[in-house]
């Protein structure tokens, strides 16, 4: 039985290289749709073994802060339209990135 170690490696280096993109892509996207004055906001939802649980009005509490910080952006409209833009490209890669990984699993194997 041997190993070929060159193709581990690989598998490795592509693998890492994914997660990293994934990840910043991701996170990048987030920072500028918060820029871009659209936070997301997520509704609360009740678990019956959560540890905590977000009340009604710590969410309308949450909501009107990220509104509030949306009004005094520094940004203008063309600006926050732009981050919109570059929020929801870094998005559409790392869909990319997931599909793409997903179509190499299943019609590479």
């Amino acid at each position: 039985m041997t190993i070929d170690w060159f193709a581990f490696v690989q598998v490795f280096a592509a693998a890492l290289t994914a997660a990293v993109l994934v990840v910043g892509f991701y996170a990048l996207g987030l920072r500028l749709l918060v820029r871009a004055g659209r936070p997301p906001v997520v509704a609360p939802v009740e678990f019956t073994d959560a540890i905590t649980v977000i009340t009604e009005k710590e969410a309308r509490r949450a909501e009107k802060a990220a509104a509030k910080a949306a009004k005094r952006s520094p940004l203008t409209e063309g600006q926050k339209r732009f981050a919109l833009v570059g929020a929801y490209a870094c998005f559409a890669v790392c869909a990319a990135a997931v599909l793409g990984g997903l179509l190499l699993i299943v019609f590479n194997h």
